[in-house]
């Protein structure tokens, strides 16, 4: 099968990350999306993370329903930070019966030349890109990347988490199941 790794944090997830999986699955070869949940991305500060768990049950909520796009957990179980190399190295001695490939934003792409290994990541793995607005979508000689035509929504985790912190509404950021989970458990706030 082939299936498409979407890495993030996704603090929290939103229709923006959804809209991106379900581009995928349309309209590329891919079978399934694998949401991988980083407990810690080595380019990020982790301060303003939720705890990975909250995080996973927010995408298993907004999934809720879903087959071909899953939520995983698989790098909770690694050494962090995580390094997608590192991740795409495992999954691929775990599940060698599966062809993987990358989702990522044009904004993950820029500063791919500051990830771990990533020469031998852009030679061992196939890459989906979808445009960020700010962000080149430009390829790397030797690189096999396909460009995504997905919906430019300038909809990001932060934007959310500034408006829950100022009291605004995050109505039709999220998945309706998704923001009562914030707002039950009061995340972010």
């Amino acid at each position: 099968m082939k299936i498409g790794l979407y890495f993030g944090s996704f603090n929290p997830i939103h229709i923006g990350h959804l809209i991106i999986a379900n581009y995928a699955l349309n309209n590329t070869p891919i079978q399934q999306v694998w949401m991988i949940v980083s407990p810690q991305n080595p380019l990020k500060k982790s301060a303003s993370l939720l705890n990975e768990y909250s995080r996973l049950h927010l995408i298993q909520t907004a999934l809720e329903g879903e087959y071909n796009i899953k939520a995983s957990k698989i790098e909770f179980s690694l050494p962090k930070p995580s390094y997608t190399v590192d991740t795409l190295t495992y999954l691929k001695e775990q599940f060698p019966q599966h062809y993987f490939s990358i989702i990522m934003g044009s904004d993950s792409l820029s500063n791919i030349t500051k990830w771990k290994n990533y020469k031998l990541l852009l030679e061992e793995n196939e890459l989906y890109i979808y445009k960020r607005l700010g962000y080149s979508s430009d390829g790397i000689p030797g690189a096999r990347i396909n460009m995504l035509d997905a919906p430019l929504l300038e909809i990001s985790s932060t934007y959310i988490r500034n408006l829950i912190k100022e009291g605004k509404s995050i109505r039709y950021l999220l998945p309706d199941a998704v923001k009562e989970e914030i707002e039950a458990n009061n995340f972010y706030r």
